[in-house]
């Protein structure tokens, strides 16, 4: 289902993350929970994965993750600031250590013209730790690519917060 490189660094970082006594948790809205079927194909991953969320509607996110309506509506769900909360929320919500955030428009549809198909924002928190964050514009390369790129990303931040 997965590809071989991304299955590889999902199992290289669950390695690593137990190895240091880390649980890793997942807040997805574009990969619709991704991330976390990655994860949870490898066995073994229940001693470092904790939980995922899938808050696809802006609802979700505020329910789920406490993100104001507010911050939603003056940034749009597909923001830096959003990811940011997603990842911090996710992280509180949960007994993770390291919380990563995909939100974007995988389309075909949904972009607009100051986001456009393809953009995406990634944000990972760790407790004690700045969050880090990466924005994609990957354009419109097929709903399928956007999110298995925003996947690998989550992956790489990850990977930046367990140094």
């Amino acid at each position: 289902m997965f590809p071989d490189r991304l299955r590889n660094l999902a199992m290289l970082i669950l390695d690593d993350a137990e190895q240091a006594r880390l649980k890793i948790c997942t807040a997805e809205s574009c990969t619709g929970g991704l991330l976390a079927a990655l994860f949870t194909d490898i066995p073994g991953s229940s001693s470092v994965f904790e939980r995922g969320f899938v808050t696809y509607t802006n609802r979700a996110k505020e329910e789920m993750l406490g993100i104001a309506g507010d911050v939603i509506a003056d940034y749009g769900a597909v923001s830096e600031p959003v990811a940011r909360m997603m990842a911090e929320g996710a992280l509180e919500a949960s007994r993770a250590n390291i919380a990563v955030a995909i939100t974007g428009v995988a389309g075909p549809g949904g972009g607009t013209r100051m986001k456009p198909v393809g953009t995406v924002h990634v944000a990972c928190a760790r407790e004690n730790r700045a969050v880090v964050h990466e924005m994609l514009q990957l354009g419109d390369i097929g709903r399928s690519q956007v999110r298995m790129a925003s996947v690998e990303s989550a992956l790489n931040l990850i990977q930046v917060q367990m140094r």
